[in-house]
């Protein structure tokens, strides 16, 4: 299905009448854009929302297991490992985190989703989420986005019209995740058709997967943090800076778990380590963003 569906398609696609459908844009109840007269609806964005709203009478009551889904993250993954806060990682991208936090099967999402109309992260899609309505947003860190390319930069990428110009192979990730997503979006902004670039499959599931294959000569380049770009000694064209937060829900913030991963936080060895990866800002680490 397409990225973007018309009244007559989201009706078709939930199963509902249109005139249900205007109704819920009259009560700004159902994620769309206006775009020359016609509201459009972003099939990611309406699969979050049915999410979001789904009924699960028991998920408030139980206590979620002690994972942190959504975004990977080099600095989280060390962080969780070395603090002793005995969280696990499942890391399958942003919007698979909101889905899990939102059905009781993790205790924090790692999130960095762009809203393309107002370019803010993380904060109109969780404020979205109607069923949870006492979401918390934590910020982790600033990260430097950018094309991670070959050392020497073989094919000369400065920007992200090369990639179509000189038909580069582009390493993408998974639909949903939050790096695919701001690569539209970054695209979009630069005038160049996503559909035209020489995209390469499968996807990667991590932007560690995604730097082994350039490095490995299986991509010319593809979308990813600076720190993921030095770890693999790869050389870093820098286009975007973006903030990761954690989502979780009001209560969980106190569990011991979580406790015990800010308190690293504000440990000298944590700042070393996020200067050690390079490209992250720590500087309001811990800062609440949004608190329903």
């Amino acid at each position: 299905m397409q990225e973007f569906m018309n009244t007559a398609e989201v009706a078709d696609y939930l199963r509902i009448k249109e005139r249900t459908v205007y109704e819920l844009v009259r009560t700004r109840r159902i994620p769309c854009s206006r775009v020359t007269g016609r509201w459009l609806f972003p099939k990611r964005m309406i699969d979050l929302w049915v999410t979001r709203n789904a009924e699960l009478p028991d998920a408030g009551l139980q206590t979620a297991p002690p994972v942190v889904a959504g975004s990977h993250d080099p600095l989280l993954e060390w962080a969780v490992r070395e603090s002793g806060c005995e969280l696990a990682l499942l890391s399958a991208g942003s919007e698979d985190g909101l889905r899990r936090l939102a059905a009781g099967q993790a205790l924090v999402a790692g999130l960095h989703l762009i809203d393309p109309d107002s370019g803010t992260y993380n904060l109109p899609t969780v404020a979205a989420m109607g069923r949870l309505t006492d979401i918390v947003l934590i910020e982790w860190a600033w990260r430097d986005q950018g094309l991670v390319v070959p050392p020497g930069n073989p094919l000369g990428i400065t920007a992200l019209e090369d990639l179509k110009a000189k038909r580069a192979r582009v390493a993408r990730r998974q639909d949903g995740a939050g790096t695919q997503i701001l690569l539209r979006h970054l695209l979009d902004q630069a005038g160049v058709a996503y559909d035209e670039l020489q995209v390469i499959d499968p996807p990667m599931r991590t932007e560690t997967d995604l730097a082994a294959a350039v490095l490995d000569g299986k991509a010319d380049c593809g979308l990813a943090i600076r720190a993921v770009a030095r770890r693999f000694r790869l050389d870093f064209v820098p286009l975007h800076r973006e903030r990761f937060d954690l989502a979780m829900r009001r209560r969980d913030y106190f569990e011991p778990a979580l406790q015990t991963l800010f308190r690293f936080t504000r440990s000298s060895a944590f700042a070393e380590r996020a200067q050690e990866l390079g490209g992250y800002d720590i500087r309001e680490t811990g800062r609440v963003v949004y608190n329903a």
